[in-house]
């Protein structure tokens, strides 16, 4: 790239997960886009950083970043010299990913971040919370030990830019030996003045008297506590400090009009029976939150606990964790009122695209589609005519299920065709989810489509219906479940991994002969097994031998585990972050897709294909080719087996070249032998060109509007969305067990006389002897 200039994408709030082969990938957070080049001083980039996501990024973060072609090492960027190497590793790319990883403390400490270690420097006003929840929740508090720290908290206070003294210090009772930050101490202290004082509501004065009893470490009782007035005293008996408020007259206002402020117990109450609210709670983990978004509740109970002597239950934490969710990323109940407009902003800046959602008659959610038009143009332009069905259940508040729809492109990666949102899972919303699709791709009706699905969920009948003229491939997967589900009687697990693998060799297998063998395979397994394929399973839908259409020797229908991946990440966010989450991960696959194709320079297919083709090219040394007398399209090609290859209509008997598209074995010998080029006989879905014109168009950033930007953009006549009214049980959610284990479960077998379904103790054959 001319002039060394790159946009550095700063990532924050995520977390790096390990795939296979030890490659790092970074999920989560929030990312801001910063346009950097070699004249760009370390101090000047690390301070637009910290601008942009408002906290001091010189002491409490490090930079890290990615060689191009490496994700395994992280690379740090400390000073010029690391900046200007990074700008000219990525010369040659549009873009460098930066992440921002917080600074672990010098002084040793556990594997998990405390609250303090975690939480950047911010302002003093964003230290109190002003948002309030009726309910109080009364607190147990372990009686704490006095720690004194003069020294610690002098460094704490020069760490975090504030200027202070060894005589602003306060002691702080922790049992730990972990202490508040000085700001947070010493701002909670003034937040009960005296008499006079006033504040917004009983709320906000409840919140203050919360902070104030923690810093000053005494627990209190609740004499009088209504909307209208408060009285509270110190816990510990004999104490005489005391304070009352009550509002003023024809106000909202509430005014301390009472005050002992002096104690005599000298901190013999403790913190024991002190009242903290759940909003408490989220105003003191919500900057954490921010930073680790899968903060835990067992995590909070374990920092509250070290930090400020209090102890919690897991309830309150997760509760106190919901309500900074919600300050930080909006309720889940303003994310449904914000879905019409966020579609219309998605129509607005992505022209073309296919967007529609709808509601019940009580104006409850009900369904949400959308169809990127830079999906549809790289499906209709470049991808094979092959569309992948899957569904996953949603872990939200409100439950519901992602339909996606999704194929390959030329390389056999993922290509995101459309998804929806629907509230369930039911034959009504699979419908309507492929009503949809076909109005979005329906400049392609013309070329038949395989939809590789389920047969079960009513796509047998729906696909057909919606899609005149097309084809359904069973997936493999799912019928390998309901074969394994539909046997009779106990079968060892040895049996049943065998029936498997034979079950796979015949879909696999090409030819009608092949095909028979195994399933004559599995006939000596289990005869139920082979009445359920030949009577039961409809081979003409998943094995390659009958089946019809063109399904390119793609079994599964698990090409939608991108999705579900995206739609797991956004399980804690309202429903229009969670599809614009989505949006934006399909816009940085293409973006990434649409450089491959660039830098793929004087080549004639894709990689993996390059890779296919050959293997087939070593496959094909040593056959030997005899031309047909009678006609020069017809070969006949020797070697382990004889085959025959139609030139003029690209077949083998191998059925091969058929299935997959690039020349078998066979056909590259006869290609070789008549001097020609095997690229030339290669389907025009493998090529780099048809790559690029898949990844062509781009997704557009879609603004995320608030309820009154909403009501501007739409001068106030706003559709009201409400959430479903199903809602998330309680208790942790069932797993949901993978093919492997359903089809490899072991099942319990006697280890004397070998039967299944009993063990030794209760064996029958061989009973256990008497004492």
């Amino acid at each position: 790239m001319s002039g060394a200039r790159v946009i550095a994408i700063c990532m924050s709030g995520g977390q790096f997960l390990t795939e296979k082969g030890g490659s790092l990938t970074y999920r989560g957070g929030d990312a801001h886009a910063i346009d950097i080049d070699e004249d760009t001083m370390f101090k000047d980039f690390i301070s637009e950083i910290g601008e942009m996501f408002n906290f001091d990024a010189t002491s409490t973060v490090c930079l890290k970043y990615f060689l191009p072609d490496n994700n395994k090492t992280l690379i740090s960027i400390s000073n010029d010299k690391d900046l200007q190497r990074m700008i000219k590793f990525h010369e040659n790319s549009n873009s460098a990913d930066v992440y921002l990883i917080p600074e672990a403390p010098e002084a040793s400490r556990s594997s998990r971040t405390t609250l303090s270690e975690a939480i950047p420097p911010a302002p003093l006003d964003d230290m109190i919370d002003d948002t309030t929840v009726p309910e109080d929740l009364p607190l147990s508090v372990s009686d704490p030990t006095v720690v004194t720290i003069e020294q610690v908290m002098i460094q704490a206070a020069e760490d975090s830019q504030i200027v202070t003294t060894p005589s602003m210090i306060l002691d702080v009772n922790n049992p730990s030996g972990d202490i508040l930050t000085k700001a947070r101490t010493q701002q909670w202290q003034n937040t009960i003045t005296g008499l006079g004082q006033r504040f917004k509501n009983v709320g906000e004065f409840r919140e203050s008297l919360r902070k104030y009893a923690i810093a000053n470490q005494f627990g209190f009782r609740y004499k009088k506590n209504d909307s209208h007035r408060v009285t509270v005293r110190c816990k510990a008996e004999g104490c005489p400090w005391r304070i009352h408020a009550s509002r003023l007259s024809t106000t909202q206002l509430i005014c301390i009009k009472k005050m002992t402020p002096s104690h005599t117990c000298e901190g013999a109450g403790g913190l024991n029976g002190l009242q903290t609210s759940r909003s408490w709670v989220a105003s003191i983990i919500k900057e954490k939150l921010r930073v680790f978004p899968n903060y835990k509740p067992k995590d909070i109970v374990s920092d509250i606990k070290e930090e400020y002597g209090i102890q919690l239950n897991y309830f309150q934490a997760w509760r106190g964790k919901e309500i900074a969710r919600e300050q930080l990323q909006g309720s889940y109940k303003d994310g449904y009122k914000q879905l019409p407009v966020y579609c219309e902003k998605i129509i607005e800046t992505n022209p073309g695209s296919i967007v529609t959602f709808a509601t019940k008659e009580d104006s409850s959610f009900h369904r949400v589609f959308v169809s990127f038009h830079a999906s549809v143009y790289g499906f209709v332009e470049g991808c094979r005519p092959l569309v992948f069905l899957d569904s996953i259940p949603l872990k939200a508040k409100y439950q519901g299920t992602l339909l996606a729809a999704t194929s390959v492109d030329g390389d056999d990666e993922v290509f995101p065709l459309a998804f929806a949102v629907v509230d369930a899972e039911s034959e009504d919303n699979w419908e309507w989810f492929l009503i949809q699709l076909r109005t979005a791709i329906s400049t392609s009706a013309a070329c038949p489509i395989t939809f590789v699905a389920d047969r079960l969920k009513n796509l047998q009948e729906l696909i057909p219906k919606v899609f005149v003229n097309s084809f359904h491939a069973y997936c493999l997967r799912y019928l390998t479940e309901e074969l394994i589900r539909d046997l009779k009687g106990p079968f060892s697990h040895e049996i049943k991994r065998l029936i498997v693998d034979e079950f796979y060799s015949a879909a696999y297998a090409p030819r009608q002969d092949s095909f028979e063998g195994y399933v004559e395979k599995i006939r000596g397994l289990s005869q139920d097994a082979y009445n359920w394929i030949v009577h039961n399973s409809k081979p003409d839908h998943w094995a390659n031998a009958y089946f019809p259409g063109a399904r390119y020797n793609h079994m599964t229908s698990n090409s939608g585990e991108p999705f579900f991946t995206w739609a797991s990440e956004a399980n804690e966010l309202p429903i229009t972050q969670m599809v614009d989450l989505i949006r934006g991960k399909i816009m940085g696959m293409i973006h990434m897709r649409r450089i491959n194709g660039d830098e793929a320079n004087g080549r004639r297919l894709t990689p993996s294909m390059e890779i296919k083709l050959e293997k087939e090219c070593l496959k094909a040394q040593g056959l030997n080719v005899t031309s047909s007398s009678a006609d020069n399209d017809l070969f006949q090609v020797q070697g382990e087996t004889y085959e025959v290859v139609n030139m003029a209509q690209c077949e083998c008997s191998c059925k091969g070249w058929q299935l997959t598209g690039l020349p078998c074995h066979h056909a590259v010998a006869v290609i070789s032998c008549s001097g020609r080029s095997v690229y030339d006989f290669c389907s025009r879905y493998y090529s780099v060109d048809n790559y690029r014109l898949t990844y062509a168009m781009s997704i557009s950033p879609v603004p995320l509007l608030d309820g009154e930007m909403c009501r501007e953009s739409t001068g106030g006549d706003v559709m009201t969305v409400t959430p479903p009214p199903t809602r998330r049980p309680p208790g942790r959610p069932p797993k949901k067990k993978t093919p492997g284990e359903e089809v490899m479960k072991r099942q319990l077998q006697c280890s004397k006389c070998k039967g299944l379904g009993h063990n030794k103790s209760t064996c029958k054959v061989y009973p256990p002897l008497e004492c």
